[in-house]
Formats: structure tokens, C-alpha cells, sequence
């Protein structure tokens, strides 16, 4: 595929390299100076843009190497956001049953949400001097800023009416996309777990008994896309990436596509579905019949969470269950979620990475031809 999503390509973010871990730390620390880790990370960025190449992937990410959190770093750059530590439990699960606590910090609007200078922007042009491939940015979907705090974490004396703050955050959205489309972007990607949780029985009973309705904020949460890419150029590809959480090989929510389907792949205008389908938790394939045929479905087959490279034969094997229902052609294949959605990473080595990356590109490209 000339143009992205491509046939095998990749959610977002890579495990640290340890050397980069070692220089967070020092810096966190007050050992080290902003220039000498920025200097540390722009090597680091040179060498992870140069392995996915080597891997043969056209879609090129900086590995979010110089993020901690995949939304975090993100939304708190916006005038109005304010980051709390400690007021939130977050309950990860892994397969085998075992749970992994977890303190992620929250966020809170207190004042007029701002747009008031370039976040990615910086970042996006050293990515594009390193590759002459698609370089991609991949930034947390506007959800992110709403659902897990929901109408508590929005001060009602700066806004009473909600539909002021998603004007507001839509507006802040399209200036940073302006910025990075005059910078040459031309692949985004938003990274949102509140659609894919919203799947989840227990998450949507809970969503209703604090007062909102999961169908209601589904189709918020697309229009709050659409509203945030009004002024995109034509030639920016635009997807989004569905994930049920991703912490320490851990998962937060389970369950099939299906309550939010139809809404979902109809109501977001985008061309790319970046969907987990990586295990039994995310359901069957049935809910890709409401695809629409204008967008790639980029299958989640893979996982990042385990160190052994799938099966060629049984990934094979679902992208031919996947395309009873979307076709063959509308398709492409990634891992699940990236390797290191936080600054922690999975629970798999830096080879293990670049194994099972290889293992995708050998996939897609017997599947598809050119990938």
C-alpha cells in the first residue's frame, strides 16, 4: 500500500533501551541536564527509527521515546489541564490471574482549555529528518481527557456547560494538528482505550451508574474525532487505535466490539481501524461487517504483551476468519497495542521486539505481496 495504514504496520511506542531508562532517571533525579538527556534520546530515537526500517516497516514512529505516559505527556501540554498523583488505583490483570497495582496520575481541567504552542511539533521534525520513510505521530484521542473522570474532573464554574469544554479541547486538537500538518505530517494516529473499554460489560455498567450512557459518550467520543480532524488536508491519513489497556504485559478490560461497532466504524469519519484482536478477550470478528469501505482495518492480531513470536500458520489462519466479514483487501495486520505504552514496557526483551516485528512483516508480506 502506498499510502498508510500500510499492510504490516505498527501501533506506536517501543520498549527503552536501557541507557535511555538510566537517563530519565538521572534527569528525574536533578543529575542531569535537559540538554544532555534531549542529546541521549535523539540517539536513541536514530537508532529505533533505524531498526524499524531494517524490519522493513514503512510507517515510522520515534518509539515515544521521549514520553513517559502514551496521553499524559500529551494533554498536560494544553493550558487548563492540571496532572494529580495518587488519587486513582488502576486494577491491571494479566492471564494468569495475577493483578498489578498501578497509580496512574489523573488529570483535571480547572481552567479554559488552550492550545498555546506546538506539543508534537519539535518532536515530529527531528522524526522526519531520521527516516526517509512515513514518519507517523501518535497522539491520545480527545476521550482521554473526559471519560475516566467524567464531569468531576471538569471544574463546573469554568464549565457549566460541557458542550463549551469539547468545543474548547476540539479547538486546542485542531491547532495542534495544523501545526503538524504544516510540518509535513501526513499520518496520525489517536490512541483511545475508552472505546474499546466501553466494550466491556462490567466498565459499561459502571459508566451508567455514575449517570452517563456508554452509547451516548461512544458517539461523543467519535465526534470529538471528527471535530478535532474538520480541517486536516485531504492527503493526511487519519486513524485511531482501539487497545483494553496495556501495562506491564497487563489488561484492564475485556469483552467483543460489538456494543460499539456500528457507532464506531459509521460515526468516525477516518480512514484506519487499528483494532486489539489478540486473544479471546476482544471477541470475535462478527462486528467488522459494519465496516465501512472506506477504511483499512488494521487487525490486532499479534500481541506485544508475550515475548514468543505467533505462529505464522495461526496468524494466518484469523486474518482468513477476519475477512468473512471485511475483505481481504480492506485489511492490514499490526500487534495489538505497542510495546511500551508507558515508560515501564512489557514483559519481553528489546529482541524479542524485534523478532515478532519481523515475524509481522514476513506475514503480511506472504498475505499481501507489497506491503
Amino acid at each position: 500500500m502506498s499510502r498508510p495504514p500500510f499492510r504490516a504496520d505498527h501501533v506506536g511506542s517501543y520498549l527503552r533501551p536501557e541507557r535511555l531508562r538510566a537517563a530519565r532517571e538521572r534527569f528525574a533525579a536533578g543529575h542531569m541536564a535537559a540538554q544532555e538527556l534531549h542529546a541521549i534520546e535523539d540517539d536513541c530515537i536514530r537508532e529505533v527509527v533505524h531498526a524499524q526500517e531494517h524490519v522493513g516497516l514503512s510507517g515510522i514512529t520515534d518509539g515515544e521515546f521521549r514520553r513517559t505516559y502514551f496521553h499524559i505527556d500529551f494533554l498536560e501540554r494544553f493550558e487548563g489541564v492540571e496532572t494529580h498523583y495518587g488519587e486513582f488505583v488502576a486494577k491491571f490483570r494479566k492471564d494468569d490471574g495475577s493483578e498489578v497495582g498501578f497509580k496512574p496520575p489523573t488529570m483535571h481541567v480547572g481552567s479554559k482549555i488552550k492550545w498555546v504552542g506546538p506539543i508534537q511539533g519539535p518532536d515530529f521534525d527531528f522524526l522526519k529528518s531520521a527516516t526517509t520513510r512515513t514518519p507517523k505521530v501518535c497522539i491520545p484521542a480527545p476521550s482521554m481527557l473526559h471519560f475516566r473522570g467524567g464531569r468531576e474532573a471538569i471544574s463546573e464554574a469554568v464549565y457549566p456547560d460541557l458542550e463549551d469544554f469539547y468545543a474548547d479541547l476540539t479547538a486546542a486538537y485542531r491547532a495542534e494538528i495544523a501545526d503538524l500538518a504544516a510540518r509535513g505530517l501526513r499520518y496520525l494516529q489517536f490512541d483511545d482505550t475508552n472505546l474499546a473499554y466501553l466494550c466491556d460489560p462490567d466498565i459499561r455498567a459502571r459508566t451508567r451508574a455514575r449517570g452517563d450512557d456508554p452509547d451516548a459518550l461512544t458517539r461523543l467520543y467519535c465526534r470529538l474525532i471528527n471535530d478535532s480532524i474538520r480541517d486536516r488536508p485531504k492527503d493526511m491519513t487519519v486513524c485511531v487505535h482501539l487497545c483494553r489497556g496495556n501495562f506491564k504485559s497487563a489488561w484492564v478490560a475485556q469483552g467483543g466490539y460489538e456494543p460499539v461497532a456500528e457507532i464506531l466504524l459509521n460515526e468516525m469519519k477516518i480512514d484506519g481501524f487499528f483494532l486489539e484482536y489478540d486473544d479471546e478477550r476482544s471477541g470475535d470478528f462478527a462486528p467488522l461487517r459494519f465496516a465501512p469501505k472506506s477504511a483499512t482495518i488494521v487487525l490486532g492480531l499479534m500481541s506485544s504483551k508475550r515475548a514468543e513470536a505467533e505462529p505464522k500458520d495461526d496468524v494466518k489462519r484469523r486474518i482468513d476468519e477476519a475477512a468473512k466479514y471485511a475483505p481481504l483487501g480492506q485489511c492490514a495486520l499490526s500487534h495489538q497495542c505497542g510495546f511500551s505504552s508507558t515508560a515501564h514496557g512489557n514483559d519481553l526483551t528489546e529482541s524479542d521486539q524485534w523478532i515478532k516485528l519481523a515475524r509481522l512483516v514476513e506475514i503480511a508480506e506472504e498475505v499481501w505481496g507489497k506491503i
